[in-house]
């Protein structure tokens, strides 16, 4: 599994209740999307997401039309992109 994380820097002006339910459809309508995760600083300006992937090919596959996604999302909330990584994914756990 492949990770892309993105940091965003907030305002107070920005819109932190995460995504619309059409972004997220948006999202998971692209091939080899796992899931997503989006969270909020507490008592700071910065956000995450964290977009996981089947494979490295979905995940660079994905590339164009997750950036695109993503200004859009960014303009919407009126929050800053300031860096997108992408990781592989090593360990995951979550408990039952």
């Amino acid at each position: 599994m492949f990770a892309r994380v993105s940091t965003y820097r907030t305002s107070p002006d920005s819109t932190t209740e995460g995504p619309s339910e059409d972004t997220l459809r948006k999202l998971f309508d692209i091939p080899g999307c796992k899931g997503a995760y989006f969270l909020n600083g507490t008592g700071s300006d910065k956000a995450l997401s964290i977009t996981l992937w089947e494979s490295e090919e979905a995940l660079t596959a994905s590339q164009q039309t997750a950036n695109k996604l993503r200004s859009a999302t960014s303009e919407e909330q009126k929050i800053e992109i300031l860096e997108v990584e992408e990781f592989k994914v090593t360990a995951s756990k979550l408990p039952a």
